[in-house]
């Protein structure tokens, strides 16, 4: 009887020692004052309160709703990692600049020196190189993932890559070639020049790979700024199941590059070959990208994903309700 009163009195100690601590926020030695015990004490019956599984602490962010969000995104959609950004009513460009700002931000948190970084065009990797601030710089590559089209500050991706590798600190290869080449024959003769083809391989052998993923909704799509399609083909290319670009790809919704010449003239990696980088972070916002970002998903495309609340949240939809019939 008196060992379990002692037991009792021991657990009943612990237990005014974690509030104390945890609960108001005290210091060990202001515990150890107001109960006459010494900070050694106070530390000890904090560590026993640990053993006895008596402290449980549990973090709360006032974004929960996203924490939820990226946690049932990884899940549903077999991702390493997920990050979902506010989305700003009214404002396609705010909420474009909030994406770029976390991806920014979450490449720096897993960059390393040596890092090959392969890109794509876009207004969402745009975004990112607008958005990105470093502490120091880092040893790293940035190389293109496909051609450029001139013209257009989003479009031009040795342009990126430049900014890119200077905001970085580190160096740049460029790949001097048009993103659409005149024919397929011309496209696999400048896959083959020397030059492009040291880029390419460099790229598809990339640490990170950061990718826009595009609509290809006439009123919606950057595609088209990257070729000038015309406004019948444009309704035609919707009307035939492709339903996003990825890597300037015309892509279904399994994720299948489509049977389009316009594919088979572009000067770029396939989507499949990035199964070969390390790391695949794909940056999207707005809800006309939730068909091409699942269509991306359902390749196996996307290691990471940054997207945007409204657009995570429609995306996660399509995998619930496919569970729910299932």
């Amino acid at each position: 009887m008196a060992e379990r009163r002692q037991d009792f009195e021991t657990v009943r100690q612990i237990h005014a020692v974690l509030v104390l601590h945890f609960i108001e926020g005290k210091k060990q030695s202001e515990i150890a004052a107001e109960l006459n015990l010494s900070t050694s004490k106070v530390n000890r019956l904090i560590t026993q309160g640990r053993k006895l599984g008596m402290l449980k602490i549990e973090i709360e962010s006032p974004f929960q709703r996203l924490m939820d969000l990226e946690e049932a995104l990884n899940r549903f959609a077999r991702l390493g990692n997920t990050v979902v950004t506010p989305t700003v009513e009214g404002s396609e460009k705010a909420t474009l600049q909030q994406v770029g700002r976390a991806a920014a931000s979450h490449l720096t948190e897993t960059l390393r020196d040596g890092d090959v970084i392969a890109i794509t065009g876009g207004k969402a990797v745009s975004a990112l190189v607008d958005s990105l601030e470093v502490e120091r710089a880092w040893d790293v590559t940035v190389v293109p993932l496909t051609g450029g089209v001139q013209g257009k500050y989003f479009t031009d991706v040795n342009h990126l890559a430049t900014r890119l590798a200077e905001r970085l600190g580190g160096k740049t290869m460029l790949l001097h070639a048009p993103l659409f080449a005149e024919s397929q024959a011309q496209r696999d003769m400048l896959m083959e020049v020397s030059s492009i083809k040291e880029v390419l391989d460099l790229a598809r052998r990339a640490n990170v790979a950061l990718v826009g993923v595009g609509s290809v909704q006439p009123a919606e799509s950057s595609y088209y700024d990257l070729h000038p399609v015309p406004e019948a083909d444009r309704k035609m290319l919707v009307g035939t199941g492709v339903v996003g670009e990825f890597m300037a790809h015309l892509i279904r919704d399994t994720g299948a590059v489509a049977n389009f010449a316009l594919n088979s003239r572009l000067v770029a990696l396939s989507p499949q070959e990035l199964s070969q980088c390390e790391r695949v972070i794909g940056i999207a916002a707005g809800t006309g990208k939730v068909r091409p970002i699942q269509a991306a998903l359902n390749g196996g495309f996307l290691d990471s994903l940054i997207v945007d609340e409204d657009t995570a949240a429609a995306v996660l939809q399509q995998y619930e309700g496919k569970e729910h019939v299932a």
